[in-house]
């Protein structure tokens, strides 16, 4: 993985059962969040009739996740090999990607939540702010920003590294001296501006929406049934944040504090290393997971995809009904029974 938390050329014995959790964890990954992300980006650009700043975000976090997903066959094949045969260029791309869909995740999910507070407890100030052209300016500043922090991070150090078994190592040869001089910079850069306060934003906006929803003329306004899926719509999006995004962030400033020598001692270390693969796996999983937040988010989306699964039981039926009339037309002189409605014949013959 693109890891900033791996010692140069030196593979300790309590975190080697990362290799075998990285090749099932990504594969699956790859499989679920490819699927998963290309219908929701044909939904968005082929079935959507009706698109708003909500879908604009969206639009964006699956382009962040598909970008980053077909990259995760490389890793698949390194940490099942544990050689980098693709050049250093490619370790760059993917060292930059993963950062990219990861902070790229936060802050278009932060985006959503602020939206939905400013739709929800200032539905008419928030109006003139609240616009598509408006939604494409903010996307575009988050792609500045997280660019910004990941693209030195994967292009200005060295990516790979020859080991003694003449295999390249990628992902986990930083050495302390980049930790000192870099690469704790870049940690609080992307720990502050890319964590803790999209964290704090998602934490705020959805509590006074809350607050919001117990007032009784919200209540009255809004109805019971939209109340309960607003509710529902926080809870989801409020848990997969935390779930993906907190582990392994939390656990990048204490290997920071390790590798910088802040934080000393070889329990810790062991600790901090054993907890960094099994939190990486999970923030890895955030790109199955987001299409999930698509659905509960946007209405449009549920009425399109319920829209389509009407046409396809239509046309089920449609398809069914036709079968049994040629059928009844072709076996008149038998009696025919396959799952269709019973013909005026097969009545006659029954009785």
């Amino acid at each position: 993985m693109a890891s900033l938390t791996e010692e140069e050329g030196s593979i300790q014995d309590n975190d080697n059962f990362k290799y075998p959790l990285y090749s099932i964890v990504f594969s699956v990954v790859f499989m679920v969040g490819l699927v998963t992300n290309v219908a929701a980006m044909y939904i968005f650009t082929c079935s959507l009739k009706l698109r708003n700043e909500t879908t604009t975000y969206m639009m964006n976090l699956v382009v962040s996740d598909l970008l980053f997903v077909l990259t995760l066959p490389l890793r698949v094949f390194y940490f099942i090999q544990q050689n980098w045969p693709f050049g250093s260029l490619l370790c760059q791309v993917s060292i930059s990607l993963f950062y990219t869909n990861m902070y790229g995740s936060i802050l278009f999910l932060t985006c959503i939540s602020v939206d939905r507070f400013l739709a929800i407890v200032h539905p008419f100030r928030s109006r003139g702010l609240r616009t598509k052209r408006n939604a494409k300016i903010v996307c575009a500043a988050v792609w500045v920003l997280v660019l910004s922090g990941s693209l030195p991070t994967g292009f200005m150090l060295n990516s790979t590294n020859k080991q003694k078994n003449n295999t390249i190592a990628c992902f986990e040869n930083f050495s302390s001296n980049q930790w000192k001089s870099h690469l704790s910079k870049v940690v609080i850069f992307i720990e502050t501006v890319g964590f803790l306060i999209p964290l704090i934003l998602n934490m705020v906006c959805s509590a006074m929406v809350l607050q919001t929803l117990r007032r009784p003329q919200t209540v009255s306004r809004g109805g019971k049934l939209n109340k309960k899926k607003i509710l529902r719509m926080i809870i989801v999006h409020l848990s997969i944040f935390c779930f993906c995004f907190i582990p392994y962030n939390v656990n990048l400033v204490f290997y920071s504090l390790v590798r910088t020598k802040t934080l000393e001692g070889c329990a810790v270390e062991s600790v901090v290393r054993t907890i960094y693969p099994i939190a990486l796996c999970i923030a890895v999983s955030n790109c199955c997971f987001d299409p999930i937040v698509y659905y509960f988010t946007s209405e449009t989306i549920q009425n399109s995809i319920k829209r389509k699964s009407q046409m396809n039981r239509s046309f089920d039926v449609k398809f069914s009904e036709a079968s049994c009339s040629t059928m009844s037309l072709m076996y008149k002189d038998k009696y025919w029974t396959n799952g269709c409605k019973e013909t005026e014949y097969t009545k006659s013959t029954l009785q």
